[in-house]
């Protein structure tokens, strides 16, 4: 697996002939070539790649590990020597020592010379001792057939262990028995494990299936994949005379193999099931093949990848195959393993450990069944439910490590990186993505920035099915991500194999021998990952040369950010200032709930950090001035800081900062009066103060921001900055905050020349609004507090094009009567309504609203019930209310919700309004709790 670390060099050689380049220009004398020398070990590393893609999957015997095992390490000496050489350059650039450049440029031009020497060493080694590449034809046949074996590619195959996903197959045969020109392609997609193919089996073998269809073929496409072989397998299927001419067929050319299954298939209802295709361009191979003359024929495909689904057929809704539940994984363990009485408690806590994945069960299913039924050795097996434990089932490794294999090099270490997050946690997408950009792993494509690599990766990511979705925002955008636990596994065992990570758990400090023993032992890890919150963090000490990111995850920190100790806190402090002096060539350093009282200046030494996170972390007072020394740095993050009172004014000196988070609720720390002026790069600032800045200038420079919030605004300044961001192309996310309730919004049509503007928040008094034209064109989300708006302005809100939330908030509508008019709003999918304390009476006249699905009604005391004009709406999913009154939600339950015409919405409530019942019933029972 060299390839990843190659490939993180690679960019990192591009990245240091970037710094030259710029050096160059700035008139930095560098000895003659050694720009040159940097570039040819560059190319020569990246030519290297091509080779290493098929040796690092495919490492089938010991020469070719060893030679990775070479190359990889003269990587990492690469990546040291680069690391090394920008580290002292920026030192030196700090201390005005520009005259020692020349010489670290000389050292750095012979290191390259030695390096490219043990290139050319390990190539001709490799020559002379026959370490090849093998042909993709010949490449590891005997494990390809055992993964044939085991994926039984007979449709007619009885599997013993299946689980009935009823919803699943009705589903699916709907589609299947649809006679219609449209939707030719049907498709499963799921992850490695979860039983497209079993699913596909029962569907091929479905008793209406095979009533329907005049002909039907089966054929395992696999990885490997070979056009004629395919071609050749469905042909003997579907045609009775092609079984008999094996011999000429193989002499046939493609294309004519294509004609003869076209003219077989041509007069016939037929189904075709193409399982495991990996390549969009395996469906371009074939697809030539499959005539549409007969109505309802179909192609049923199973793939890991969506885009390879929806490339199939676009017009086509891809069936993405779910997890089993709970209960469904209970009765899988069941159907392979006898489970007494006395242990169903643990089987059902090894099935939670199994997350649905058919697959994992099965294999654990055969543990178990070959152990003694007795809790001892079950509750072993529950404790070591690991990849070192499954990765001695071949089985379920191979299939899994297919998937793994088959992902670019750059798409290797955005994968791999997932496995330093703890299990089970849901992963915040935005933080993911800067950590990619700051790791570096991320090829510059034309004129995207690296953010927009990253969500494509990301994306991609997901189509593959290597991650799943967790929460997805009101707009439909994927909030967080979380991973399978036996895919994180796969990405710890290859990050550990690889040098790539390494975690360390709690109880890591020398208190016995034998974590003593362990916590001495030096490690070449690039990234270190401390999952623990009160350790001693001597044992990192010994892996500061080699590290590059340093993560630290504190998740008990909302269990104690209540009981603050000081004494503790000094403590936990003193513990952690090693970092700052010894880690000196970190890209990454997350103290997200680490409690720390103050930075000490040394944290200005950390010059390589692209990173650096000190969220909920409990700073008080004042940054360390050096902390401007950053000159690298990317993301700040000082969210949620509570004590942090200001920040010293060096921001400016942060000339490539992209992100700049610095919100902490009801007390944010004094940011108005920095100087902001050289943040050009800057694309995230969600939340600062109005100040000087503005009138300085430093917003217009800011001209590549994609998210903004200012607050705090006087009404003259508010002018100012809509005049600003109206010429700002990217920006996507905008909240304005007036200082006092006496200041109020011009009309702002300056925004409507902001064209990718989706997301607007006002907090203040709206004069009056602009006509729904002189809007942002695109805008779906709009917030309003404070607006004191008029009957008139839901008028122009309602006519809003693309709108597709509405949040009316405290004070954002001060009149006892509010009318929804005819075909208004018509995208809203979300609604809500806060604190409205006026509202007494809302009507909803009828073609309103048509695509609403969710609504919020929370503390608007007035209001007596829900308009009629909701009773007919077709889409509305779910009614939620907070602080409503208890006849209001008696009401709604048990008047309104009955006479919902077409759907019955789901009623969430902050009460339990069977309890306040009783309550209401009997006030003695209030004594008796």
């Amino acid at each position: 697996m060299a390839e990843v670390a190659v490939t993180i060099v690679v960019e990192k050689l591009a990245e240091l002939l970037v710094q030259q380049a710029a050096e160059a220009v700035s008139e930095v004398e560098c000895p003659e070539g050694v720009r040159e020398q940097v570039g040819k070990l560059k190319n020569e590393l990246a030519w290297m790649q091509g080779f290493l893609k098929d040796a690092d999957a495919k490492q089938s015997n010991e020469r070719v590990r060893i030679w990775v095992s070479e190359i990889r390490d003269l990587a990492f000496e690469a990546e040291e020597l680069i690391d090394t050489y920008m580290y002292k350059a920026a030192m030196h650039t700090r201390h005005l020592d520009k005259l020692l450049r020349p010489l670290h440029m000389y050292k750095l031009a012979r290191r390259i010379d030695r390096i490219m020497s043990k290139i050319k060493d390990v190539s001709a080694r490799r020559e002379a001792y026959g370490v090849r590449g093998e042909s993709r034809e010949d490449i590891n046949l005997t494990s390809i057939e055992s993964l044939r074996h085991w994926r039984q590619p007979s449709p007619y195959s009885e599997e013993e262990y299946v689980i009935e996903l009823e919803d699943d197959i009705e589903l699916l045969l709907s589609q299947l028995l649809a006679v219609e020109p449209r939707n030719h392609v049907v498709s499963i997609v799921g992850m490695g494990g979860l039983g497209k193919t079993t699913l596909a089996k029962k569907l091929y073998n479905h008793r209406s299936v095979v009533n329907h269809f005049e002909c039907k073929a089966w054929v395992y496409v696999s990885k490997e994949y070979r056009r004629r072989d395919v071609l050749q397998a469905i042909l003997r299927d579907v045609d009775a005379s092609s079984r008999d001419e094996a011999d000429r067929l193989e002499r046939l050319p493609e294309e004519e193999l294509v004609n003869k299954l076209h003219s077989v298939l041509d007069e016939k209802r037929y189904m075709v099931v193409l399982d495991d295709i990996w390549g969009m361009e395996v469906w371009d191979g074939l697809k030539s093949a499959f005539p549409r003359r007969k109505m309802g024929s179909k192609i049923l495909l199973t793939t890991r990848k969506w885009e390879v689904a929806l490339h199939a057929d676009a017009t086509s809704s891809p069936h993405h195959l779910r997890t089993l539940t709970e209960d469904e994984s209970y009765s899988l363990l069941c159907n392979k393993v006898f489970i007494p009485p006395e242990l169903e408690s643990l089987a059902r806590e090894i099935v939670v450990k199994c997350e649905g994945l058919p697959l994992a069960l099965v294999v654990i299913g055969g543990l178990l069944s070959r152990k003694h039924k007795s809790s001892v050795e079950w509750d072993q097996v529950l404790r070591n439910i690991s990849w070192h434990l499954l990765q001695e089932q071949e089985r379920i490794a191979r299939i899994l490590e297919l998937s793994y294999n088959d992902l670019p090099s750059h798409l290797k270490s955005c994968f791999l990186y997932l496995g330093l997050f703890p299990e089970g946690l849901n992963i915040q997408t935005k933080k993911l993505l800067r950590l990619w950009v700051a790791e570096g792993f991320l090829p510059q494509e034309g004129q995207e920035t690296p953010e927009g690599v990253a969500h494509r990766y990301l994306n991609e990511l997901i189509g593959r099915c290597m991650i799943q979705v967790g929460a997805v925002s009101s707009l439909g955008r994927v909030k967080t991500i979380r991973i399978h636990d036996l895919l994180r596994d796969l990405s710890l065992s290859k990050g550990k194999e690889e040098y790539f990570l390494k975690i360390f758990h709690g109880n890591m400090a020398p208190s016995s021998t034998t974590s003593q023993s362990h916590s001495q032992q030096p490690t070449r890890s690039r990234r270190l990952s401390i999952h623990s919150c009160d350790d001693r963090y001597d044992f990192l000490k010994h892996g500061a040369h080699h590290s590059r990111s340093l993560l630290f995850f504190n998740r008990e920190y909302n269990d104690i950010v209540g009981r603050i100790w000081f004494h503790w806190n000094f403590l936990q402090e003193q513990k952690l200032n090693f970092i700052y002096r010894k880690f000196k060539l970190l890209r990454v350093l997350e103290l997200d709930g680490v409690r720390v009282v103050s930075l000490p200046s040394t944290i200005g030494d950390l010059v390589q950090l692209r990173y650096l996170g000190l969220r909920k972390t409990n700073l008080e007072g004042k940054l360390p001035p050096s902390l401007g020394n950053l000159k690298n740095l990317q993301t700040l993050d000082l969210r949620y800081c509570c004590f942090l009172k200001r920040i010293p004014n060096i921001i400016w000196k942060m000339v490539n900062l992209r992100h700049l988070l610095l919100y902490t609720p009801f007390d944010s720390p004094d940011s108005g009066h920095l100087r902001l002026d050289t943040l050009t790069n800057l694309q995230s600032l969600p939340y600062i103060d109005a100040g000087k800045w503005i009138e300085d200038g430093a917003l217009a420079k800011m001209s590549n921001l994609r998210q903004l919030g200012i607050y705090e605004l006087s009404g003259k300044m508010v002018n100012s900055v809509l005049s600003t961001v109206q010429g700002f192309r990217n920006l996507h996310s905008l909240t304005l905050s007036l200082q006092s309730e006496e200041d109020e919004f011009p009309m702002f049509r300056q925004l409507s020349q902001c064209i990718h503007l989706e997301k607007l928040s006002l907090i203040g008094k709206i004069r009056k609004l602009p006509d729904p034209h002189e809007f942002p064109p695109n805008l779906l989300k709009l917030t309003l507090h404070n607006s004191h708006l008029q009957k008139e302005s839901i008028a122009k809100l309602e006519r809003l094009p693309k709108l597709k939330m509405l949040i009316l908030g405290k004070g954002a509508y001060n009149v006892q009567e509010l009318s929804f008019n005819a075909e208004g709003f018509s995208q809203l999918n979300i609604l809500r309504l806060i604190q409205l304390k006026e509202l007494e009476e809302w009507t909803v006249e009828e073609r309103a609203l048509p695509r609403l699905e969710h609504m919020l009604i929370d503390g608007c005391e007035k209001l007596r019930t829900i308009p009629e004009g909701l009773k007919t709406l077709t889409s509305l999913k779910k009614i939620k209310i907070i602080g409503m009154s208890v006849e209001f939600e008696h009401r709604l339950r048990t008047n309104d919700v009955p006479e919902f015409k077409y759907v019955t919405p789901a009623i969430e409530s902050s009460m339990d309004i069977l309890a306040v019942g009783m309550l209401i019933r009997s006030p003695m029972l209030l004594f008796e709790v």
